[in-house]
């Protein structure tokens, strides 16, 4: 019975320096692992960075342009036609970061995010509609 038990006690390996320099191995391991990760990480979300900068669109307000302001609110019932935006408003403000303060037509003012509004173009020609027909047109009876 000894025997067997000084037998097992040999195959486990019980040396320690072995067993230091495989955890010290292991640990390494581990230490590059997570670095790499990091690396992983950053490039990641350097791409991403340029990527969301690149979708920014850059726009430039005056004093005194009249601007439609967009309604990004979720509502209960959606209504599929009706306009997101609201307006027109009058910029009174631009700030060199991109905040604009705008008034309402009854005066009030408020600070909103320059990526919200867009140019109110007055009496914008819409044009005539053209029809075409990819057969032959329909006869009115």
């Amino acid at each position: 019975m000894e025997y067997l038990s000084n037998w097992a006690v040999k195959e486990i390996n019980m040396d320690l320096e072995a067993a230091g320099e495989a955890r010290l191995l292991q640990l390494n391991e581990l230490d590059e692992l997570r670095f790499e990760a990091y690396e992983n990480h950053r490039l990641y979300k350097k791409q991403t960075k340029k990527f969301h900068d690149k979708m920014i669109q850059k726009r430039e307000f005056n004093i005194g342009d009249k601007v439609l302001l967009y309604n990004s609110r979720l509502r209960l019932f959606s209504g599929k036609l009706k306009s997101r935006w609201s307006g027109p408003f009058t910029s009174t403000e631009v700030k060199e970061h991109g905040a604009i303060e705008v008034a309402s037509e009854n005066g009030t003012k408020f600070k909103v995010n320059g990526q919200r509004l867009k140019l109110y173009t007055e009496g914008a020609f819409i044009g005539k509609l053209e029809m075409i027909y990819l057969s032959d047109p329909p006869i009115d009876a």
